[in-house]
């Protein structure tokens, strides 16, 4: 009989498989799980159908009739897996059926499986008691400023430098503002968004983790509370950088990601109670003719700058740095914390 495990105790060289359709595991899964669904999308509905209007019976019958024509490729999958890790971990929504029979028939079969007991849900049950613990001991080193000053380049840089970050709106898939979504597709789910943020928790190096301000919601999104509380009361450093640079940095981030101008377009139309329709249609007609410079700065000096520093000017911050590239930014911010971790470590000797 195959090993039912909880999600807290794997270990060793595993393989994580997420047997839930492609639709299940596109809105949330355990981070680095890969999908080899047994079910599409539609076949999955057809069978759920089957189940609530007709008899489990039957719905049981479709199913096996549907996974039996693909079970070639599933082993297929499965034996290139086994070459790689020491053993593949399934699971699917509740650790129930579809992990169930497929491990099972797997280990018939000589292979080294294991299936996640409670399936996600055991999973996410664990995130929610452990994520808080977790926060406990974290300090964050939270880095303020207007939009386009680079802060979540800076993230990036600071993270292939080997320090802990934090990147929300990467997350969320969401930018955080009112053009947060343009160009990047579907926003994440509250549940994905928590694991991600686990995931990057639980791997952490030490308990300082760089992070940018944020409000309570990205998106569709919301900060855990608990977070967004020790946030606060992090250590805070204040970010800025001329004009030019931010407007050039979010022209290159925004038009790098957008499929159409009108896709600028059809979300400025969503601050027309801060600007006026013809100062919105001014604004569209000129991105429309690929000329952003003075729009984005127009929007920075009209409406982000102004609604950024109402809430900025609450912070004591420890720092201020200058962006003038983002390698000399994150350079400072390294000596900066590198310098504070010593200091900390002195006081503690004495």
């Amino acid at each position: 009989m195959f090993n039912t495990i909880k999600y807290e105790d794997l270990k060793g060289n595993y393989i994580l498989v997420d047997v839930r359709s492609p639709k299940e595991y596109d809105e949330y899964t355990i981070p680095g799980a890969i999908n080899i669904p047994l079910f599409s999308d539609e076949e999955r509905a057809l069978v759920g159908t089957i189940y609530k209007q007709e008899s489990t019976e039957k719905a049981k019958k479709v199913g096996i009739e549907i996974v039996s024509k693909r079970l070639p490729k599933i082993y297929n999958d499965f034996l290139e897996l086994e070459k790689k890790y020491g053993k593949i971990v399934l699971f699917c929504a509740r650790g129930g059926m579809r992990s169930g029979s497929l491990a099972s028939l797997l280990h018939s079969l000589g292979m080294r499986v294991e299936r996640i007991k409670g399936g996600y849900k055991g999973y996410r049950e664990y995130i929610r008691e452990v994520l808080p613990k977790i926060n406990e001991d974290i300090t964050y080193v939270v880095l303020h400023g207007n939009t386009g000053v680079g802060k979540t380049e800076i993230l990036k840089k600071l993270k292939i430098d080997g320090y802990d970050t934090l990147d929300l709106e990467g997350f969320a898939n969401h930018r955080g503002s009112i053009l947060g979504a343009v160009g990047l597709g579907e926003v994440n789910s509250q549940k994905k968004f928590e694991s991600l943020i686990f995931s990057e928790l639980k791997s952490r190096k030490t308990n300082y983790i760089f992070i940018e301000a944020e409000s309570k919601r990205i998106g569709r999104v919301i900060i855990p509370e608990y977070i967004h509380n020790k946030m606060k009361d992090g250590i805070h450093i204040f970010v800025d950088a001329d004009i030019n640079f931010r407007a050039n940095l979010i022209i290159n981030e925004y038009t790098k990601s957008v499929k159409s101008n009108e896709e600028i377009c059809n979300s400025l139309i969503r601050i027309n109670k801060i600007l006026s329709k013809e100062t919105l249609e001014d604004y569209c007609t000129r991105v429309m003719n690929n000329d952003y410079e003075e729009v984005v700065k127009e929007l920075m000096i009209k409406y982000y700058d102004p609604m950024y520093m109402h809430s900025a000017n609450t912070y004591k911050y420890e720092k201020n740095i200058i962006v003038e590239t983002i390698e000399d930014a994150s350079k400072e911010l390294e000596q900066f914390i590198d310098s504070y971790l010593k200091n900390e470590e002195i006081d503690n000797i004495f």
